[in-house]
């Protein structure tokens, strides 16, 4: 079995409105778990359950390290919270699609929620983050 060792270094761009926004400069982790529910096709007969798949789910997880200013980081989530149209584009390495690098682009997302100070005296203040709902299309072109 062929093995390779992948070093992360994630690029994650965040647009609100027409307003894009790198901030792979400021996350130290992201975590993309997509997938999509689960709907109970089982029928008359069936000796088993049978599922089928229903609409998409996706949760973005990220840590970012705290920055303050209109366009720094506290500024950027603040504006994000409750709008349920953030559109999220994430890749493993860069921003050049490949089948070694895919993009995921999750569109209508949400933040319902943000902790905008994070403060302990001697550490770096960071902020953890969950985006759900939307929807995500991998690009690998």
């Amino acid at each position: 079995m062929a093995t390779t060792t992948f070093l992360s270094n994630a690029t994650v761009n965040l647009t609100q409105g027409v307003t894009t926004t790198d901030l792979s400069d400021q996350v130290s982790s992201v975590t993309i778990t997509v997938g999509q529910e689960e709907l109970d096709a089982t029928a008359m007969g069936d000796t088993g359950r049978r599922m089928v798949g229903g609409l998409q789910s996706v949760e973005v997880s990220m840590t970012l390290f705290l920055s303050y200013g209109a366009a720094e980081v506290e500024g950027i989530l603040a504006s994000a919270v409750g709008t349920g149209t953030t559109v999220l584009t994430i890749s493993p390495s860069g921003t050049t699609e490949s089948a070694t690098n895919p993009e995921y682009v999750i569109t209508n997302c949400m933040l319902a929620n943000f902790t905008p100070i994070n403060s302990t005296v001697g550490e770096l203040a960071t902020v953890e983050v969950t985006f759900t709902g939307g929807t995500w299309v991998r690009d690998v072109t």
